[in-house]
């Protein structure tokens, strides 16, 4: 648990558990309940295919959340004080969104935060600071491994031998999204905020934020623009960054 949390009032930390907790369960939900509905019931009627690039944005913006959820149980922010809690949330969220491991992704997420923007950051890229495409190549390497395609190959390879969902659907109503909000995650969360320019960065954070209106910063990626606060201040949620923000005298 982060030392800044250490002296938080018992009601503030209760309540900041049921709102991230209540946040993360309609998150979960609805990506339940789009997943289901896109893979196996969804049709492809004039009215199908009219809603079906809807349903992509929707589904791939609430990918964006089961990680960005998943990372605060990384930094035991959504259940403060409950790490066994923020652990199963945690893996669940990952799981549901590409079979990643929790425990292996942990311990690369605190290293990026020891060595921001450092040849030690795992979500650097060192050689290509600026570039976005070498970037991503190299970050998308580094978390999708052998591992993540065989859990992926065994659940589609269920969906339609078992489960008889149309092929169509789970490429284009579940792939789909899938690799799009992993170039949404990175370019709002990774390469922006870490990304070299002329400018040098403020201080040994190496991250900046963006300028976003809260309700496009929410759209884009669950505030995790914001991510100089974030780095600053790691223990807060990501639904408290605005606010955290507004104090900092930063709008």
């Amino acid at each position: 648990m982060s030392a800044a949390l250490t002296g938080t009032r018992p009601r503030t930390v209760a309540n900041q558990a049921a709102i991230g907790l209540a946040l993360a369960a309609g998150l979960i939900c609805a990506w339940l309940t789009c997943h289901v509905y896109a893979v196996f019931f969804h049709r492809w009627t004039p009215l199908g295919i009219a809603v079906a690039p809807l349903l992509i944005a929707v589904q791939c913006w609430l990918n964006v959340g089961l990680f960005i959820v998943a990372h605060d149980c990384m930094h035991g922010s959504l259940a403060p004080y409950r790490p066994g809690l923020n652990r199963a949330v945690g893996r669940l969220c990952l799981a549901l969104y590409a079979g990643f491991s929790y425990d292996r992704l942990i311990g690369k997420h605190f290293a990026h935060h020891r060595h921001s923007g450092t040849p030690d950051d795992p979500d650097f890229h060192a050689d290509e600071p600026r570039r976005f495409w070498p970037w991503y190549v190299a970050f998308f390497r580094r978390y999708f491994g052998w591992r993540e395609f065989g859990i992926l190959a065994l659940l589609l390879a269920t969906y339609l031998l078992v489960l008889r969902a149309d092929p169509v659907n789970a490429l284009v109503l579940w792939g789909v999204p899938a690799i799009l909000s992993s170039v949404q995650l990175f370019y709002f969360g990774t390469y922006l905020p870490h990304r070299h320019e002329d400018e040098a960065f403020g201080d040994g954070h190496n991250a900046r934020s963006n300028d976003f209106h809260p309700l496009l910063s929410l759209l884009t990626c669950f505030h995790f623009g914001y991510h100089h606060e974030h780095h600053d201040m790691p223990h807060v949620p990501w639904w408290r960054l605005p606010s955290v923000r507004v104090q900092a005298g930063r709008r």
